[in-house]
Protein backbone atom coordinates (compact mmCIF):
# COMPACT_ATOMS: atom_id res chain seq x y z
CA UNK A 1 0.00 0.00 0.00
CA UNK A 2 1.13 3.65 -0.73
CA UNK A 3 2.05 6.39 1.89
CA UNK A 4 -0.45 8.54 3.01
CA UNK A 5 0.19 12.25 1.18
CA UNK A 6 1.14 13.69 4.43
CA UNK A 7 4.44 10.77 4.50
CA UNK A 8 5.24 12.60 1.27
CA UNK A 9 7.21 15.80 2.46
CA UNK A 10 8.55 14.19 5.30
CA UNK A 11 10.28 11.70 2.59
CA UNK A 12 11.12 14.15 0.59
CA UNK A 13 12.55 16.64 2.86
CA UNK A 14 14.50 14.21 4.65
CA UNK A 15 16.18 12.66 1.60
CA UNK A 16 17.11 16.55 0.19
CA UNK A 17 18.63 16.71 3.93
CA UNK A 18 21.10 14.03 3.69
CA UNK A 19 21.93 14.94 -0.03
CA UNK A 20 22.46 18.65 0.72
CA UNK A 21 24.73 17.00 3.50
CA UNK A 22 26.81 15.21 0.93
CA UNK A 23 27.15 17.97 -1.00
CA UNK A 24 28.74 20.16 1.73
CA UNK A 25 31.24 17.33 2.72
CA UNK A 26 32.03 17.02 -0.67
CA UNK A 27 32.54 20.61 -1.54
CA UNK A 28 33.92 21.91 1.25
CA UNK A 29 34.98 18.46 2.98
CA UNK A 30 32.16 19.69 6.02
CA UNK A 31 31.97 16.97 8.36
CA UNK A 32 29.34 18.91 10.32
CA UNK A 33 27.59 19.24 7.07
CA UNK A 34 27.49 15.70 6.57
CA UNK A 35 26.80 14.70 10.14
CA UNK A 36 23.73 17.28 10.68
CA UNK A 37 22.47 15.91 7.31
CA UNK A 38 22.93 12.17 8.26
CA UNK A 39 21.50 12.97 11.38
CA UNK A 40 18.37 15.46 10.58
CA UNK A 41 17.24 13.72 7.08
CA UNK A 42 17.42 10.21 9.00
CA UNK A 43 14.73 11.67 11.49
CA UNK A 44 12.98 13.11 9.01
CA UNK A 45 12.51 9.56 6.38
CA UNK A 46 11.64 7.87 9.95
CA UNK A 47 9.08 10.28 10.70
CA UNK A 48 7.62 9.35 7.19
CA UNK A 49 7.81 5.62 7.98
CA UNK A 50 5.86 6.85 11.44
CA UNK A 51 3.25 8.68 9.51
CA UNK A 52 2.89 5.94 6.83
CA UNK A 53 2.08 3.47 10.10
CA UNK A 54 0.01 3.50 13.24
CA UNK A 55 2.51 6.54 14.80
CA UNK A 56 0.90 9.25 12.89
CA UNK A 57 0.53 11.81 15.53
CA UNK A 58 3.78 10.81 16.68
CA UNK A 59 5.79 10.99 13.14
CA UNK A 60 3.86 14.52 12.29
CA UNK A 61 5.34 15.90 15.47
CA UNK A 62 8.61 14.67 14.76
CA UNK A 63 8.49 16.06 11.44
CA UNK A 64 7.33 19.26 12.95
CA UNK A 65 9.95 19.67 15.66
CA UNK A 66 13.18 18.64 13.22
CA UNK A 67 11.83 20.82 10.68
CA UNK A 68 11.57 23.31 13.55
CA UNK A 69 14.91 22.77 15.11
CA UNK A 70 16.51 23.48 11.41
CA UNK A 71 14.71 26.47 10.56
CA UNK A 72 15.92 27.62 14.08
CA UNK A 73 19.49 26.84 13.36
CA UNK A 74 20.15 27.77 9.83
CA UNK A 75 17.76 31.05 10.39
CA UNK A 76 20.51 31.96 13.16
CA UNK A 77 23.06 31.07 10.81
CA UNK A 78 21.76 33.09 7.74
CA UNK A 79 21.30 36.29 9.94
CA UNK A 80 25.00 36.16 10.56
CA UNK A 81 26.29 35.35 7.41
CA UNK A 82 23.82 37.20 5.24
CA UNK A 83 24.07 34.45 2.48
CA UNK A 84 21.37 32.48 0.79
CA UNK A 85 22.48 29.48 0.19
CA UNK A 86 22.18 26.96 2.30
CA UNK A 87 21.24 28.40 5.42
CA UNK A 88 18.33 31.35 4.31
CA UNK A 89 17.52 28.62 1.91
CA UNK A 90 16.88 25.69 4.54
CA UNK A 91 15.42 28.39 6.62
CA UNK A 92 13.05 29.22 4.57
Amino acid sequence: MAPPGSAHPAFGLGALTIAGGAVGYFRKGSKASLGAGLVFGSLLLGSGVMISGENQYEGHALATGVSGLMAVGMGSRFVKTAKFMPAGLVAT
